[in-house]
């Protein structure tokens, strides 16, 4: 239906629109590879591949690198892969099957967007490197290979269990633990299991040996402990502590300090000693970018990802305390973090390099525990990310694109004389109709919030002409994200970069902005004063970008639509609210609407005679910060977009705007997405999606 109203829109205006050089199909038929990892020994890798919604493993091996497909999974099921990884020594790849792994909650709850009579389980599944049958091990999550590479061990229904790695045998509880269990380490002789034990208010670390030891509690307090890590030798664990909850209630509107530390326990006695104790500042919270603390045992130095200096960035202290080295100064961020095979060096995707564009890309980094030698080991004008290094030391795997380019793995000799070129691996999975050479390279530009603060986006311009175009403003969600000048490492916008280049092709202007909350700009940028629901001072970038296309020479200030998806969905729906005369429709995918339904924060609790100093206050706030409070002042027609089996924003959030809106009669057109989750875990909704996008701002928007 969709496509047929594009069509019909697209032939009515004639010459007054520009004709498309390539159709949404093709350009969303890319491959896109996650999951990348290496074995600890020698020179394999194994990721993953989505290709238009067929899931399935591959695998190389150097010095070729010559990629393999590993599993024969043929049919868009809405099936993912996660927690990939590969035996130490190299003959077992183990990975999920299933869930949604990405959601807020119930991520390990089977998905059915194909409507099948019989759903799919959430699997463990094991197959070796070299090819073969590939065996459900158990119905379960967050597998974990022995370093002995015998068995897994996983977690089902909160409890740890153990498996053969070949499916031998049948799965046997482990142990049995009083609260739900998680964050598996094995020791690295796999003797010992290090496990979480999750207790609502507070949270343990335990050690388990033996069926005929008990299991030992490492210096179990009113906290939160988490990251257990090993130590080279095996004798020592190094955890993350927070508070644990409770206390009197403080102020629900002011920022303030969330304290973290490191400390180190010796496993034989449970004795804990405190390592690092963050900086009791706000850049000294806890660190909110990908992977937290990111905690690791080197080479006798704990490293770990600290906000403390304004940018997420990597230090190392001596495990036997003394002052922490900041291992990568700069103004730029670290994230995709990985520890090497030998202990020695950090690899972690960057956005920094010799241009300064590159504050808008990734390249690959490396450094070593020990000193501040970082390196870049990717710069130019292409994005490379999640890079690891091989179990031998001799080869660096990352993913890597271009502005043209889709993703694809790659791999880069670390050795030898001179730099070499990158190698593309699995390049002949990009179809041949592909439309490479006929996409846009985005332009970075920046200007200001009403409030002075510096916006930061990317501008995709349709070949020049002397009509004034259509606009469209793209708003990622998140929010802490950041769209970038090329393919993304995220599949959600991997699809919205496809999508935002598709729309240039039909003749809009995009400009995909990267407003405050989100990364890449430092910690002022990504926590800002009044934010989400304490005032949504965030809306002033969209806004600003809004105003900024429609001083544009190229642009019909009368022709500006807005669109996004989750938080960016909240921030389109905001932007209609409120500034109807500026934006002229919108597309609000699965949004946030309402800041105070089903906020714990905003709920006092019945059996507490205390209350948040400032709760009616916040509350009030929150509303105010809300979609719902502007449906007076919306006039703006709407496309509203929703999953229902949505896991990371529930559905009743649309359903409520919707009779909102209808009781006020705003125009209204409305897309169900049976049985899919928030991130369009079968291509076919992709697509079905991206088509009523397209059709609809094609109806709202290409008018003469």
């Amino acid at each position: 239906m969709f496509k047929n109203i594009l069509v019909l829109v697209l032939l009515a205006f004639g010459t007054n629109t520009f004709a498309q050089s390539f159709n949404l199909e093709s350009v969303r038929s890319y491959p896109f590879p996650a999951e990348l990892t290496a074995s600890s020994q020698g020179t394999k890798l194994a990721w993953a591949v989505d290709e238009q919604g067929k899931r399935n493993v591959y695998v190389a091996e150097g010095p070729e690198f010559k990629a393999r497909r590993l599993t024969q999974y043929n049919v868009d099921d809405g099936q993912e892969i996660s927690s990939l990884s590969i035996s130490d020594d190299g003959k077992w790849v183990v990975f999920v099957r299933g869930g949604d792994h990405g959601s807020n909650w119930d991520d390990a709850l089977p998905v059915n967007p194909g409507f099948t009579a019989i759903p799919f389980k959430v699997q463990i599944i094991s197959v070796p490197f070299a090819g073969g049958e590939a065996k459900s091990l158990a119905e379960a999550d967050e597998p974990s290979i022995s370093p002995k590479n015998d068995v897994v061990a996983f977690i089902k229904g909160g409890q740890v269990f153990t498996v053969p790695v070949d499916g031998s045998a049948a799965a046997k509880s482990l142990f049995t633990t009083r609260a739900n269990a998680g964050a598996l380490e094995w020791s690295p002789d796999g003797s010992r299991l290090a496990f979480v034990s999750s207790r609502t208010d507070h949270s343990i670390i335990g050690v388990f040996t033996h069926a005929e030891t008990p299991v030992q509690w490492i210096a179990p307090g009113f906290t939160r402990d988490g990251s257990p890590r090993w130590s080279p030798d095996g004798s020592k664990i190094v955890f993350v502590r927070t508070p644990g909850a409770g206390g009197a209630p403080d102020s629900l509107l002011t920022r303030r300090h969330n304290p973290w530390s490191i400390w180190t326990a010796d496993v034989a006695t449970g004795k804990a000693t405190p390592l690092y104790q963050s900086p009791a500042t706000l850049r000294g919270s806890y660190p909110t970018t990908h992977g937290g603390v990111n905690l690791h045992w080197a080479a006798d130095r704990i490293v770990f990802l600290s906000y403390q200096d304004g940018w997420p960035h990597l230090y190392s202290i001596s495990d036997k305390g003394g002052k922490e080295l900041l291992l990568t100064p700069g103004n730029f961020m670290a994230e995709h973090i990985r520890l090497s095979a030998d202990k020695k060096w950090l690899t972690f995707s960057a956005n920094t390099g010799p241009d300064a564009l590159d504050l808008d890309r990734r390249h690959a980094v490396r450094v070593p525990v020990d000193k501040a030698a970082m390196e870049v080991l990717t710069p130019g004008v292409g994005l490379e990310w999640t890079p690891v290094i091989t179990g031998d030391g001799s080869t660096l795997a990352f993913i890597s694109a271009t502005a043209q380019r889709p993703p694809l793995p790659s791999v880069l000799p670390l050795s030898g004389s001179g730099r070499k070129a990158i190698q593309l691996i699995a390049a002949d999975l990009l179809p041949k109709d592909f439309p490479q050479n006929k996409l846009v390279t985005p332009k970075k530009v920046t200007f200001k919030a009403s409030d002075g603060v510096t916006v930061h986006a990317d501008l995709f311009e349709p070949a020049a002409s002397n009509v004034k175009k259509p606009a469209i403003v793209y708003v990622h969600g998140g929010p802490p994200r950041q769209m970038l000048l090329g393919w993304n490492y995220s599949d959600y916008y991997s699809n919205a970069y496809a999508m935002n280049q598709y729309l240039t092709s039909l003749g809009y202007v995009v400009l995909a902005v990267n407003y405050r909350l989100g990364i890449g700009y430092g910690f002022d940028f990504h926590q800002p004063a009044n934010a989400g629901m304490s005032g949504a001072s965030e809306y002033l970038d969209i806004k600003a970008a809004g105003e900024w296309l429609s001083k544009q020479s190229q642009v019909d200030a009368s022709r500006i639509g807005i669109y996004g998806g989750s938080y960016g969905g909240f921030l389109t729906a905001l932007a209609l609210g409120r500034d109807s005369k500026l934006f002229a429709a919108g597309v609000d995918i699965h949004g946030v609407h309402d800041f105070v339904t089903g906020r714990a924060a905003l709920i006092a609790p019945a059996d507490k005679y205390e209350k948040a100093p400032d709760l009616q206050k916040a509350i009030e706030v929150a509303w105010q910060s809300s979609p719902v409070a502007y449906v007076s002042t919306w006039t703006s027609p709407v496309l509203i977009i929703h999953g229902d089996d949505d896991r990371n924003v529930r559905f009743n959030q649309s359903t409520d705007l919707v009779r909102r809106l209808e009781k006020k009669g705003v125009s209204m057109e409305t897309l169900v997405i049976v049985d899919d989750t928030h991130h369009w875990m079968k291509h076919s909704n992709v697509l079905k999606v991206d088509e009523a996008i397209a059709a609809y701002f094609a109806k709202q928007l290409m008018k003469k």
